[in-house]
């Protein structure tokens, strides 16, 4: 957000733009994701050479995978430090070469480095910088795809509306980027508009004028001379969507514009529910993997088949990871599960994939990953599957005796090992036993594991498997968490909340009359971190001021809040006038 210091800015999205295009698809094609995906079933060269321009575009782009986003930094609003994030330097590029990555998608914003009037000319110092950085990947042996960024929602959208301003400023902006790199090596790409857009029209009159910039990028780009000639280009779907008639639309007009040397582009955040946590979306559950698998389905299908390279401009989850806010809304073996999905789907489809990093995976400052083990989970899916579980936590209730519990498997290919604490293996017969894909852990080992049966993870035992990372499960004792009643105002309502070893998984929020209370009005089930939020050490669970605001005045509202141990716990709020009441039960 401007004037923080928090890096977010158009990536660290709210549900806008991605929530509308979400509920447009509900109908077309049930509740499906905002944009679409990537990765290849790449011939396996080394993650430390060169960049090599192979025989063909289809070549040169798995030579990219794996890729990654320097999110939220030359793209920031209005300049480099806006978001938060240091200035980009060359040790960061060495860290991402070095981390194993082959292409760095730089995203670029022009707007407020350029003249808003004919000729648009860019300021030099800002295209300067661009090259520097640009350079610096380069010369550490990187592929380099660069792009106009937010101008994309900043003026391009205005399209409909001001047609010949806005084609004219996107066609002096490219002749402006084309000149100023047409001497680059080709392992440099021009992505034409990231997530095009524009302001009140239908998706056939988007396509059209997605079309049209597309057209013009081309025709400027290659008229521009240079290695701009061949130079491969990056064109995106409508929104960088990936639902069939934006495939269709983006296929149609490749095959318009007759040049082996382009490339098709989508972005892939999941199925929006799991991706934010709302609507009951709380898993990786067979919904959200048909999803996946759906549109990967798709981009194989119509794109990949048919010889076109697909380079996934950005994947992720819109809302996960975030260290910015206290308790992660995605359970994290939800988001592993995700990302080892992922990795394999692209992979099979012969797709690129680019991690979208705004800041929420490698730290800028220290040049060292945030969550060590989530980027080793997409880092191995680069290559191989994982071995994962129903679930990585089992639940121990306090106030009840100890009894086995059973886990199913998901070997996804690999076969499954044994259960380790540690450094040892625990026995198979006494400590755990194996039936199919079931996994049951005895009762003997999970007293064991409980030790003083403290609320809390007492144990933490790995599934391991032929291949890929060992599958955490955390033993946890706990007991039904216990609410008190509360009293507040429009800014908030905090519920004084005795979690006792649970964690809280969603919240469903109703009136007496059948429907929906909450910001969120076409679901009950309202959206973690924005209607409400726990606060494990502080003992206390948030309705926040948005939540709060859109009750119903003098109208009891029921909330359900459901927990990761399957308890349950039922709460009724009132708002009065400014003030808010709420009641256990």
């Amino acid at each position: 957000m401007k004037g923080t210091q928090r890096p977010t800015g158009r990536r660290s999205r709210g549900p806008g733009r991605v929530l509308s295009l979400f509920l447009a698809l509900v109908a077309a094609i049930g509740l499906t994701s905002a944009t679409a995906f990537a990765v290849p079933g790449h011939k396996d060269a080394s993650l430390t050479g060169k960049p090599r321009l192979a025989a063909g575009p289809m070549d040169t782009v798995a030579a990219m995978q794996p890729s990654w986003n320097l999110g939220n930094t030359l793209d920031a609003i209005p300049d480099e430090t806006s978001w938060g994030n240091p200035k980009a330097t060359k040790a960061l590029l060495d860290t991402i070469k070095s981390q194993g990555f082959r292409s760095v998608r730089i995203p670029v914003t022009w707007t407020d480095h350029q003249s808003s009037t004919a000729p648009y000319t860019i300021d030099e110092t800002w295209m300067n910088r661009v090259k520097q950085v640009v350079d610096w990947a380069l010369a550490d042996g990187l592929y380099v795809v660069i792009n106009v960024h937010h101008d994309s929602w900043q003026w391009i959208a205005d399209m409909p509306t001001d047609h010949d301003n806005v084609l004219a400023r996107f066609k002096a902006t490219w002749t402006q980027i084309a000149a100023k790199f047409k001497d680059s090596t080709k392992s440099l790409l021009f992505e034409s508009n990231n997530e095009p857009q524009f302001k009140n029209t239908t998706d056939a009159q988007g396509i059209q004028y997605n079309d049209e910039l597309n057209t013009a990028f081309h025709t400027v780009v290659r008229q521009s001379g240079g290695n701009n000639a061949t130079r491969l280009l990056v064109l995106p779907s409508l929104h960088t969507n990936s639902g069939q008639v934006f495939l269709d639309a983006l296929v149609s007009q490749m095959k318009s514009l007759n040049d082996r040397n382009l490339v098709a582009t989508v972005h892939y955040y999941s199925w929006y529910p799991f991706s934010v946590n709302i609507a009951g979306g709380t898993r990786f559950d067979e919904t959200a993997q048909k999803d996946l698998t759906d549109n990967f389905a798709r981009i194989r299908d119509t794109l990949v088949s048919k010889g076109i390279p697909v380079y996934l401009g950005e994947y992720g989850l819109l809302k996960y990871p975030d260290y910015f806010q206290p308790t992660p809304r995605v359970e994290r073996g939800e988001a592993l599960k995700y990302f080892e999905m992922l990795g394999y789907e692209a992979r099979i489809s012969g797709v690129t994939t680019a991690l979208w990093d705004a800041y929420n995976f490698l730290n800028r400052s220290t040049l060292q990953w945030r969550d060590p083990e989530l980027i080793n989970q997409i880092k191995s899916s680069w290559t191989t599957r994982s071995g994962t579980a129903s679930s990585d936590r089992v639940f121990l209730a306090k106030s009840s005796a100890i009894t086995a519990r059973t886990l199913t498997l998901n070997p996804n290919g690999t076969s499954f090992r044994g259960v380790w604490q540690g450094g040892k293996k625990l026995v198979q017969g006494r400590d755990y036993t194996v039936s199919g894909n079931q996994l049951t852990l005895t009762a003997t080992a999970l007293t064991r594991l409980a030790g003083d049966r403290a609320y809390g993870i007492n144990a933490t035992i790995e599934a391991r498997f032929s291949r890929g990372l060992p599958w955490k499960i955390f033993v946890t004792t706990y007991d039904k968490p216990v609410l008190s009643n509360a009293t507040g105002d429009t800014s908030g309502l905090t519920i004084p909340t005795q979690f006792r070893g649970d964690q809280l998984a969603t919240m469903e929020a109703t009136y007496a009359d059948g429907s929906n209370a909450g910001p969120t009005d076409w679901t009950r089930y309202q959206e973690f971190n924005e209607a409400f939020s726990p606060d494990y050490p502080g003992n206390g669970l948030l309705l926040t001021s948005a939540f709060v605001d859109s009750l119903r005045d003098n109208t009891e509202a029921t909330l359900v809040f459901h927990f990761w141990s399957g308890a349950t716990v039922t709460y009724r709020v009132t708002k009065s006038g400014s003030s808010v009441t709420g009641t256990v039960g």
